[in-house]
């Protein structure tokens, strides 16, 4: 089971580099705010994406380790530096990655108050909670550990590779309030999830019985769901390049389907204070074709084995204590395969945040404020962030909007998550007549050492904005 895991990480790893944008949210004059609040404020009129090129993001990030630590030079054991992480890292350290590429991405003002949008895009989630008690009993095996429970529950991980079909609608209801919703139709690509495991391996003294110490596995259920992987798994000789090739060629029409949708507002409570929050992937993902889910189950206790030295003449051979060990696992521990449907829950995003403005401006081509005065300083501050299965992760950012001209914009912000206390963005959108480009990095500070960084993250896009006059 372990090295079919690590086949499924392998090839997830491949294809794409948590998921919070803060630096892209509530951006009034790009098409991306309405990916992340539907009901965002926008100030154009109709929008053309270039293809693949529209947005492409990247993140990565560890909290309680970095890569320095465990290939740092500083300290030659490398056997020392695992120990060390080890000592630190805990149950509830987890690893994500997440990548976002824009295949299509238009749309268009209908009538006085509304703005269609539609694309299409492919996303790749992967996060793992550190499995704290597996690896160490591993690592360090039970000698030091007598009486304590290591729990299997703490190998929890989803990973999953889809593309999104959407179409949004964007409604000014008044000059206060804006809404809106977009609906999503999911096409799966692979799927990998373990996330209600139970168990628990424990060593315990017995001074009386007939061994020192008695290894009980108790109420062991590790199960791993997968789609898209069966079919791969099947042909023996596949590099993992011809894998990824398979994987790519289901992109557009993957073999399992699911709905999501998501809905916000933006309401501005003054001429200069505004409120506003939206929920991301509120859905659904239905596996039933591809699928093949492992099972691990069950309860055994030994007290080890129990050797005899029987007299034996020329023709009776020595008792098979590796071989009858090994049926009382087998007897007792089970591993088996099935092919059963599941349904996953997509994760779930939140943002809320509101934003105030200085330094008044009229910009008469916004035809969604209606004229109103346009700010060209905004500060704000933005609490957003995902659902995973063992809770919420998330975090909050500061920042600073500013409207340079009618064709530059910049925004600078602070952020504290679960990665980083120290994490500097920066935000820079150009737009040459009708073509716009942006770029926005994240963390800013650990593109200093990549290697020291516990998150980074890149997005890039190119299109074309109109607006009416």
């Amino acid at each position: 089971m372990g090295k079919r895991i690590l086949i499924l990480f392998i090839f997830a790893s491949v294809i794409g580099y948590s998921q919070n944008r803060p630096l892209l949210y509530n951006v009034d004059d790009l098409p991306q705010a309405l990916l992340q609040n539907p009901g965002t404020r926008i100030d154009f009129t109709k929008h053309i994406g270039v293809p693949f090129f529209s947005q492409i993001h990247v993140f990565a990030g560890s909290t309680g380790v970095t890569t320095y630590d465990v290939f740092s030079d500083e300290n030659p054991n490398v056997n020392q530096r695992v120990q060390n992480v080890m000592n630190r890292i805990t149950s509830g350290d987890y690893f994500s990655i997440n990548e976002q590429l824009e295949i299509l991405s238009f749309g268009w003002k209908i009538g006085a108050r509304g703005y269609i949008s539609a694309g299409v895009y492919q996303e790749l989630d992967v996060f793992a909670y550190f499995p704290k008690d597996p690896a160490l009993l591993a690592f360090e095996g039970n000698a030091d550990y007598i009486g304590k429970d290591f729990k299997f529950s703490d190998a929890n991980f989803t990973g999953e590779v889809l593309t999104t079909y959407h179409v949004g609608f964007n409604y000014k209801v008044d000059p206060k309030l804006s809404v809106g919703a977009r609906f999503k139709l999911y096409s799966g690509i692979f799927n990998a999830e373990s996330t209600q495991n139970d168990g628990a391996f424990r060593t315990i003294e017995t001074p009386n019985g007939p061994n020192f110490y008695r290894h009980e596995v108790d109420g062991l259920d590790v199960v791993v769901n997968t789609s898209g992987y069966a079919s791969l798994k099947e042909q023996e000789s596949m590099t993992v390049d011809q894998a990824v090739a398979e994987l790519l060629s289901r992109s557009f029409f993957g073999q399992n389907v699911g709905v999501g949708v998501d809905i916000g507002f933006n309401y501005r409570i003054t001429e200069q204070f505004a409120i506003n929050a939206s929920i991301q992937d509120l859905g659904l993902m239905f596996h039933q074709k591809d699928v093949e889910n492992y099972r691990y189950f069950g309860s055994y206790e030994t007290n080890g084995l129990e050797p005899l030295f029987p007299e034996l003449n020329n023709n009776q051979a020595t008792i098979p204590y590796w071989e009858v060990f090994e049926e009382q696992l087998d007897a007792n521990l089970k591993e088996e395969t099935t092919y059963e449907e599941y349904n996953t829950w997509r994760p779930l995003k939140f943002n809320a945040s509101f934003e105030f403005g200085t330094g008044k401006s009229i910009l008469p081509c916004d035809y969604l404020i209606s004229k109103k005065p346009r700010y060209m300083n905004l500060f704000g501050m933005l609490v957003s962030g995902v659902n995973r299965s063992k809770g919420p992760t998330y975090g909050v950012t500061a920042y600073w909007d500013r409207k340079v001209t009618d064709n530059l914009r910049f925004r600078l912000a602070y952020g504290v998550d679960d990665y980083s206390l120290t994490k500097l963005g920066l935000m820079v959108s150009s737009r040459f007549k009708n073509f716009n480009i942006y770029l926005a990095a994240n963390d800013i500070i650990g593109y200093t050492n990549l290697a020291k960084a516990n998150s980074a993250s890149l997005q890039f896009g190119m299109q074309f904005i109109f607006k009416d006059l």
